[in-house]
């Protein structure tokens, strides 16, 4: 037994040792596992612009809408840490060619669907496959790339390789929703899968951890299922304006369910997802910064771009092109941010970047005008750049609150709160959205009850009602409709804006620097 345990090691490292000797093959696997990342940052964001048109193919209700959207991240981030745990197992090798499988399946599935069910269970199976891929590439990464300087470049493509799919995909939808439609959106990822499943088969090494953790089936159905739980009932909240007791049950359930894996993860020997770490006061408070960041900014990509095609009535291609500015800004948010934090600090970096985000939002909500973009550029500037800060800066002192010995643990949670992170987001702001839509939107004089509960439905519900009517009376109601999504996607800003301001002042007081002879990065 203990021989074998001594030669599984050995041979990896002599695996790692015959790649190390090939340039070619080394770099063959970067590019592979970063254009897999590159595929699923896209697919967190490339569906933004195409929710106008797909919504009057497919009918979506409020709450099965922000389901079509955010179930993807959702999924991504409930499952991530599992299927790492599973990769190293079963073998990485084997994990993420089976997540390339997956997502060519899971893409075409999506493309496909003639149905808002069969859209959210396709995005539920995409989503999964994304975990089974991002879970064990920086793994894959590691094995293969055993000189420091090579594996410190290689992490660094393989970290930007993901923010910049999620940049370019509202512009990437765009762009061939005008041409083919919505579901084309999802028919671009097969053929960029085949090249990746058919280069990946041939030169990502098989490797293994030796001493693997116990994969614990019960902490992931109470970590699903309690998720599930809570997103459902915070969803149906917003869709029938209040809370009845079905939505109360399901959500006292679902928090129950988490409570539970909390407490589990607490006592196991080897847990799912190691929440010792959050006893330290630094690595708690930069994963608050980076899930409420980027919850924010996801969402930010989200319903700006339905906002400018439902009230202002851009195409698909406009929507992707104006949203340019604030993903341009992002990016160099993130490469100045090192030099933001070597200059001010950690601490002092994070909380100007999120005091900055939360004025850029402020702005958007008191001079937004569709018909006006040149008074959105600078607040979008803003709001991209201090997010890029807060992504970068955050995500580094999430690992240097760390200890080094734990900085696998330390990654997990990290990649885990960016993706939990755009899911509740999109789940809590459109939540309140659909909520002020419904709430505020005001009665057309000559519109039956049943013409105005799908009007109050969606956007793109009025828009299906108003094909019925008059077209006095239809312009009448798509002037509501624009009215109170306006009013809703305000609404959106202002509370985003003031949770990003909280989550500054929280950030300047608990990343205070630590007593002398502990001060790290965050101070």
């Amino acid at each position: 037994m203990l021989n074998r345990d001594m030669s599984a090691p050995a041979h990896a490292a002599a695996k790692a040792e015959r790649l190390a000797a090939s340039p070619r093959q080394r770099w063959l696997v970067l590019a592979v596992v970063s254009g897999s990342l590159l595929l699923c940052g896209i697919d967190l964001t490339v569906l933004h612009v195409v929710v106008p048109s797909m919504s009057v193919d497919l009918q979506p209700s409020a709450a099965q809408l922000l389901w079509i959207v955010d179930v993807y991240s959702l999924a991504l981030a409930a499952l991530l840490v599992t299927c790492g745990t599973l990769g190293d197992r079963i073998g990485r090798r084997r994990m993420v060619l089976s997540g390339f499988f997956a997502f060519g399946f899971a893409s075409a599935a999506c493309a496909l669907s003639t149905s808002t069910a069969q859209l959210i269970a396709a995005r539920t199976a995409l989503g999964i496959a994304a975990a089974m891929i991002m879970a064990s590439t920086v793994a894959i990464i590691r094995v293969v790339f055993t000189d420091d300087r090579e594996r410190a470049l290689a992490i660094g493509v393989w970290t930007s390789a993901h923010s910049v799919g999620a940049t370019i995909g509202p512009l990437l939808g765009g762009l061939v929703a005008e041409q083919w439609g919505w579901s084309a959106v999802f028919l671009v990822n097969i053929p960029v899968i085949i090249v990746i499943l058919a280069v990946g088969i041939r030169v990502i090494p098989e490797s293994k951890n030796p001493v693997p953790r116990r994969w614990d089936l019960a902490s992931v159905v109470l970590s699903v299922t309690g998720l599930t739980g809570v997103v459902y009932a915070l969803q149906r909240a917003g869709e029938h304006a209040g809370v009845n007791a079905m939505i109360l049950v399901t959500a006292i359930g679902g928090a129950a369910l988490l409570y539970t894996f909390v407490r589990r993860q607490r006592r196991l020997a080897e847990p799912l997802l190691d929440f010792s770490l959050f006893g330290e006061r630094h690595f708690t408070t930069a994963t608050l910064c980076v899930i409420g960041c980027f919850g924010s900014y996801v969402a930010l990509l989200f319903f700006l771009t339905q906002w400018l095609q439902q009230v202002g009535a851009y195409s698909p291609l406009r929507a992707g092109l104006a949203l340019m500015p604030l993903a341009g800004a992002n990016a160099v948010g993130a490469i100045t941010a090192p030099w933001v934090s070597n200059r001010w600090g950690n601490r002092w970096a994070l909380t100007g970047a999120l005091s900055l985000f939360a004025i850029a939002y402020a702005a958007i909500a008191a001079v937004g005008d569709t018909a006006h973009y040149g008074m959105l550029l600078l607040p979008l500037l803003a709001a991209g750049y201090g997010a890029g800060i807060v992504m970068s800066a955050g995500a580094d002192s999430i690992m240097s609150a760390a200890s080094p010995e734990r900085s696998g643990e330390a990654a997990a949670i990290q990649e885990t709160s960016f993706e939990l992170g755009a899911g509740l987001g999109i789940a809590v702001l459109g939540t309140v959205l659909t909520l002020v839509y419904r709430t505020g939107l005001a009665s057309v004089p000559g519109v039956a009850a049943s013409e105005r509960t799908a009007v109050g439905e969606s956007f793109s519900m009025a828009e299906d009602v108003t094909t019925h009517l008059p077209a006095p009376t239809a312009h009448a109601v798509l002037n509501a409709a624009r009215q109170a999504y306006d009013h809703g996607f305000t609404a959106v800003a202002v509370i985003a804006s003031i949770g990003l301001a909280a989550t500054g002042g929280m950030a300047a007081v608990l990343l205070r620097p630590r007593t002398v002879g502990h001060q790290g990065a965050s101070d």
